[in-house]
């Protein structure tokens, strides 16, 4: 497991000088392994689905506004949009960015690293729960393999719930909250990829799907995606059975596909 983390630490974090993502910014056609297709296919979809709004070219927005490799958590200017996500050259694995373009998988990849060290212990014929904060794939424990209940964190106090979902089996869980990674003013990590702001309306979400991965992209697109009156639109990009949780200004709301329990 510490292999595979490792592995895809090295591919994918923007935070490294001596990794791929510091190849792509510098203009270099990059070979990003077997993960490659995979992950930046779901980028695909859910850059499709929020209408731009997701786009793996956000970390030179997100280095604008402080959250940087050396974390200097001061912006250095006004809010930069990305580059579109079709300036991107694919051929397979391999990934060519217009010279500067900062790639930054933050939004679904922790998910997928989730979802890869499931696969590390399935593999080995045994279950479990991969639990990364945040980010949850159940796979067991138990024989029976009974239904988790999972508090949904409130975003405010940490001390509270305002919900709790019931994770079956081979379901996954993401919770996102602009109170995670969070650094000023209306400062987070949760950007706007179409014009490099911080998201303002929702201030959490909670997703249940089918993969980690799924779920924690899908738990960023629902900060620019009302999921009810997107339902079809999320059914045709593959997501008819989404489950969600989400607390805006208006307050707590949830999709009636959600398994589990909310407090207001």
């Amino acid at each position: 497991m510490t292999a595979r983390v490792v592995e895809f630490d090295r591919t994918w974090s923007r935070f490294r000088d001596d990794g791929a993502v510091a190849r792509l910014r510098a203009g270099e056609t990059v070979d990003l392994g077997p993960d490659a297709p995979a992950l930046l296919g779901l980028y695909d979809r859910l850059e499709a689905l929020s209408d731009g709004a997701v786009n793996p070219l956000v970390g030179g927005g997100l280095e604008a506004l402080g959250y940087d490799a050396g974390y200097s958590l001061r912006p250095m200017g006004a809010p930069v949009a990305a580059p579109a996500w079709s300036s991107a050259r694919r051929d397979g694995s391999t990934l060519t960015l217009p010279e500067g373009s900062v790639l930054d998988v933050g939004a679904a990849g922790k998910g997928f690293l989730v979802d890869a060290v499931a696969a590390v212990v399935l593999a080995t014929g045994q279950q479990c729960v991969v639990d990364a904060s945040g980010d949850l794939a159940h796979h067991g424990p138990t024989s029976d393999a009974a239904p988790l209940g999972v508090a949904l964190e409130h975003p405010a106090d940490p001390s509270r719930a305002v919900g709790v979902a019931e994770l079956a089996p081979g379901r996954a869980l993401c919770g996102s909250a602009t109170n995670r990674r969070a650094w000023g003013q209306d400062l987070h990590h949760v950007l706007d990829a179409r014009d490099g702001r911080p998201a303002r309306d929702v201030v959490a979400t909670w997703v249940v799907a089918g993969s980690a991965a799924e779920a924690d992209g899908l738990a960023t697109a629902l900060f620019f995606l009302d999921p009810v009156g997107n339902a079809d639109r999320l059914a045709a990009a593959g997501w008819p059975d989404l489950e969600a949780v989400w607390l805006d200004a208006t307050g707590l709301h949830a999709t009636s596909s959600f398994t589990g329990e909310v407090f207001a």
